[in-house]
């Protein structure tokens, strides 16, 4: 099983983030913002997926700027994000952990940062990457 090491060392990079937990799991925000939170599933998403096993690995959630970003994302990571019914009309996606590359994550979780960072901090961060 893969650990949230990868999450945590990107989001590490990140100015401006605090830690915190959301529903007894570590999630991080930009001011009181949640861009990221460790989302794994309910008995009753596991329902919803009758048959089809669900990912067994870390899930992480992360914001997108809104749901056609959302559709977006989707599309261009196949392997690595999903959504589930809860998430219908939310914009954000589930991220696989295990079926993520690394400079793959590192886009998704800085796409969901600049959800919520102060322009002036994204753009110093973006032009120092």
């Amino acid at each position: 099983m893969t650990t949230m090491d990868p999450v945590t060392a990107v989001i590490a990079e990140l100015p401006e983030v605090t830690e915190g937990v959301r529903y007894g799991h570590s999630a991080w925000a930009v001011g009181k913002d949640v861009f990221a939170w460790v989302r794994p599933f309910s008995k009753a998403d596991l329902k919803r997926f009758g048959d089809e096993a669900p990912p067994s690995g870390p899930i992480l959630a992360v914001r997108t700027a809104d749901l056609n970003e959302k559709e977006a994302i989707l599309a261009a990571h196949p392997r690595a994000c999903f959504t589930i019914s809860h998430f219908d009309g939310f914009a954000a996606v589930l991220v696989d952990i295990d079926n993520t590359e690394d400079d793959e994550l590192r886009e998704l979780i800085i796409d969901g940062w600049l959800v919520y960072a102060p322009k002036d901090v994204a753009e110093t961060f973006l032009a120092g990457s």
